[in-house]
């Protein structure tokens, strides 16, 4: 089979899916259609936002498809009559039984962790919250139960000390799309051979909620550093800052660095120590130095611009 006879629909939302896409489009496979969520009021302007993959539908002047149900009996005769031979689905929503078996060759997804390691919503986060040193992207076959399907290929990346969720996600991104065109290729030239996950082997990546980003400092510094890393710069971890005034000020915190200095005994987790222009707080163990954060309403700052401006005396 030729690429350019394999009709491809591909389903995808943010920006770590466009890159799979525009790899797809670069190396002239023929991708008939794009799926995408439909268009959402968001912010405080009430502005009407668009996907990023459907920004480069659009630019790319790419067939668009953005179902409000996936079941829907007008989505899913537009689906069949594309008559399509494969799906793409990359970080989009979970796909109903009666989609992803409809293509002849199947429908695969790219998964931004080593499956069965982080199956669901947040495997990039959780990696790096939970300290990780290594992770990498998936490409496999989708079954009924989310993220269980055989694989198909794997790569690796080493997550260094000084990466944060943003960094991660950025080699993650353009690593899977690499991969995902050498999963098409595999398809096209009969070579592909797929691995069944193994039974009862996996870790879980729950969505991330506000209360997975409050920062309880009672827990040990690197613990609340992964935690700061592995959620900047989006979601952001968060603390209340108290100030001085007994003002509390609701604070995002997007990097910090590990120090030796154990917490003495009188110091009580969340604590602040103010050294010149160092902003230093209690962990559960040591001393938890932080570099960068926003209080509410206020634009991002480092540390020493914060301390020109406020006067804090701890954090909970």
């Amino acid at each position: 089979m030729k690429k350019e006879d394999l009709k491809i629909v591909f389903f995808g939302t943010p920006e770590f899916a466009v890159e799979s896409l525009d790899a797809l489009i670069t190396n002239r496979f023929n991708v008939v259609c794009v799926v995408t969520m439909p268009d959402k009021v968001a912010g405080r302007g009430h502005k009407l936002y668009q996907s990023d993959v459907k920004r480069y539908a659009v630019a790319h002047n790419l067939p668009l498809l953005q179902p409000e149900k996936l079941k829907s009996e007008e989505f899913l005769e537009r689906l069949r009559a594309l008559n399509a031979d494969l799906f793409i689905v990359i970080a989009f929503r979970m796909l109903p039984r009666e989609v992803w078996q409809m293509p002849r060759l199947g429908t695969f997804n790219l998964h931004a962790s080593l499956l069965p390691k982080y199956r669901g919503a947040a495997p990039i986060n959780r990696a790096v919250m939970n300290g990780d040193t290594e992770t990498g992207v998936t490409t496999f076959f989708l079954k009924h139960e989310i993220d269980t399907g055989d694989m198909i290929m794997q790569r690796k990346i080493e997550i260094l000390p000084e990466d944060n969720v943003g960094d991660v996600h950025d080699k993650l991104m353009h690593l899977g799309a690499g991969m995902v065109v050498e999963t098409v290729n595999a398809i096209i030239d009969g070579t592909l051979t797929t691995t069944p996950q193994p039974d009862g082997e996996f870790t879980p990546a729950p969505k991330i909620f506000k209360e997975d980003c409050h920062i309880d400092w009672r827990k040990s510094s690197i613990e609340v550093h992964n935690q700061i890393r592995g959620l900047s710069p989006y979601p952001a971890a968060w603390t209340v800052i108290i100030e001085e005034s007994g003002r509390p000020l609701e604070s995002k915190i997007f990097r910090s660095a590990l120090t030796d200095s154990k917490v003495e005994n009188n110091s009580q987790p969340g604590s602040i120590k103010i050294d010149g222009k160092r902003l230093l707080v209690a962990c559960g163990d040591k001393w938890l130095e932080i570099f960068e954060l926003q209080p509410a309403g206020k634009k991002r700052m480092a540390t020493e611009a914060f301390l020109l401006g406020y006067h804090p005396s701890h954090m909970q």
